[in-house]
């Protein structure tokens, strides 16, 4: 095998985190390639319900190098994340195979491997980007084997136009469920399944004001300094449709979930409801089935980590899977920081092995 076979540095996933990276890398003279399972650009986001928006505006969701475009609606819908995503890759004309799924990762001794859908893939180092949106989890809950209706995560959701006239249950109280239940109680008899008491955010209260929040608290903990920020990051943000929907008094009437029959579920209080499909928006793990033969993940996904590097192997770098591998690396605007520093930590060791 020649040397040339083998890359620098192989970034698996195709989104926001594997591009952040891949600007960082050209500073450097790496050769690196993107693998992203997708055949078209975009992300994640291209797998994300039609209506989405997100909840700060364009200046608040930038990746390293060049700025999104403001947006006519001001705060950026899926279209809009999307054509960003895709001009920001062509701006800088990254080195990228589409249509290629990294099914495991393994190390010979000498460099990595990477099994694919295509080829194995051979390189000196590895950075996973591939974040969570691959992972959707969905709780274990009495009966739910015996339902007979339709069952999809949020991560599956796409549009209301499906469901019209059905008894669909939402499951879950952050803003996703919020969101999706905006989305549908117009065409569909929508009903609100959760297991803490929903919290909305003041109508004030957007993307800007969340990250400042958050960037305190991230600052409070590095300092010591005692946290005094009163707003909850995870509470439910008041877009536009999800204030529609409240004034509708759609998130009036929620419960708690006891169990699931063929036909339907029953509810807290011991009343059957009907129902003909589950969305279930209730989060997600971290998607690194990947790297199971050279890590040990825990049943969530996650594994050990120091500085975004893999404690269990060198030469692996994880970026854009929240808070544990770095502060707010799972947003557009967070995700610089953390590709910043990996793509530093490993060109110096590609310095150090190669010396």
């Amino acid at each position: 095998m020649n040397q040339s076979d083998v890359y620098d540095c192989i970034i698996i996933g195709g989104g926001q985190s594997a591009l952040a990276c891949a600007y960082f890398f050209r500073r450097t003279d790496r050769k690196i390639l993107i693998l992203d399972k997708n055949e078209v650009c975009g992300g994640s986001w291209i797998h994300t319900w039609d209506s989405l928006q997100l909840f700060s505006p364009a200046e608040f969701n930038v990746l390293p190098g060049w700025p999104m475009p403001k947006t006519e609606s001001g705060f950026p819908k899926k279209i809009d994340i999307i054509n960003y995503l895709c001009a920001y890759e062509k701006r800088y004309d990254f080195p990228i195979e589409r249509g290629v799924t990294v099914l495991s990762t393994y190390h010979n001794g000498n460099h990595f491997e990477l099994d694919t859908t295509k080829e194995v893939y051979k390189t000196k180092t590895v950075i996973s980007a591939t974040g969570t949106y691959g992972a959707p989890t969905i709780p274990n809950i009495q009966g739910l084997k015996d339902f007979s209706g339709e069952q999809l995560h949020s991560s599956d959701y796409r549009s209301p136009d499906e469901f019209q006239g059905k008894n669909v249950l939402v499951v879950g109280e952050g803003n996703s469920g919020a969101q999706i239940l905006a989305d549908l109680y117009k065409l569909a008899n929508c009903y609100w399944a959760v297991k803490d008491t929903p919290k909305f955010l003041p109508p004030d209260v957007d993307g800007r004001v969340l990250f400042d929040s958050a960037t305190q608290i991230y600052q409070n903990k590095k300092t010591g300094k005692k946290d005094s920020t009163a707003i909850n990051l995870g509470n439910i943000v008041r877009l536009p449709k999800v204030k529609e929907a409240e004034s509708d008094m759609v998130y009036d009437n929620y419960f708690q979930l006891e169990k699931f029959e063929e036909k339907g579920i029953v509810k807290s209080n011991g009343d059957l409801l009907p129902i003909d499909a589950v969305i279930w928006c209730t989060g997600y793990g971290y998607n690194t089935k990947h790297l199971k033969p050279i890590v040990h993940p825990d049943e969530r996904g996650k594994i050990l980590l120091e500085d975004n590097q893999s404690l269990d192997i060198e030469g692996l770098w994880l970026v854009g899977y929240g808070g544990w591998t770095g502060f707010a690396s799972a947003t557009i605007i967070g995700v610089g920081r953390t590709a910043k520093s990996v793509v530093k930590q490993c060109d110096k060791y590609l310095d150090e092995i190669s010396n």
